[in-house]
């Protein structure tokens, strides 16, 4: 019975087991993970880009087609440069320097100077909304209204659409400032810090280019649609 009992032990045994749990062991501790919050948001600004890439293609191709006015179609019209255009863009580049400062204060002495950091950048970010609808309510007071004509459509279309991805970032700074507020561990405050940092290093890029683009000469947009073979 003993001899029986020795071969199904033998038979049952997994050796393979017992000789590579420490070196798996000695993997899950050397193993270092992505951030999953990293990966999301290139994928998030990847998609993004795809997105205005697209609807730039077709702001420029709309450009060059013939006006059919004869048949009740608007004239392509776009707009003069406002004022207030270039104060959005300098508040929305004082939120992204705000929050790139604001990383490098990250630590038990400067707590200080990182809640005003982040704070700054929040006012700055309210600010670029609220300039955003101001010139949204000039342009609509001067005749510039949404559908008088294609490029107006455009202008509210793109910049509609950016100011809606600032407001979603601004959801994700808040919840940096909850992290704050709970005097949680400084490395998780960091790597919160830093994707919001990027997103709005990315946000102010991307409106570097929509501004150029909804604001340039009809020759400048005519010349880019010649390249792009429009």
């Amino acid at each position: 019975m003993n001899f029986f009992s020795s071969i199904f032990s033998t038979l049952t045994e997994k050796p393979w087991l017992a000789q590579s749990e420490g070196a798996l062991d000695q993997e899950l501790i050397e193993y270092q993970p992505g951030s999953p919050g990293k990966t999301g948001l290139k994928f998030f600004i990847a998609v993004v880009t795809v997105i205005f890439f697209l609807f730039s293609v077709t702001y420029l191709s709309r450009s060059q087609y013939a006006d059919f006015q004869a048949l009740g179609g608007e004239p392509w019209s776009p707009l003069y440069q406002p004022l207030w255009l270039w104060v959005n863009t300098g508040c929305l580049l004082m939120a992204s320097l705000s929050l790139h400062f604001a990383v490098g204060q990250v630590s038990e002495d400067k707590l200080n100077r990182l809640l005003g950091l982040l704070t700054l950048s929040v006012i700055f970010s309210l600010l670029f909304i609220f300039g955003q609808w101001t010139v949204w309510q000039q342009l609509s007071l001067q005749g510039f209204v949404i559908n008088s004509n294609p490029a107006n459509s455009y202008f509210y279309m793109l910049t509609a659409i950016h100011g809606l991805h600032l407001l979603g970032g601004l959801f994700a700074l808040v919840r940096v400032l909850v992290i704050f507020s709970r005097k949680v561990k400084l490395d998780i405050l960091q790597r919160s810090l830093v994707l919001c940092a990027w997103y709005w290093h990315y946000l102010w890029l991307l409106w570097l280019f929509i501004f150029a683009l909804l604001t340039a000469s009809p020759s400048t947009y005519n010349t880019i649609a010649a390249w792009c073979g429009l």
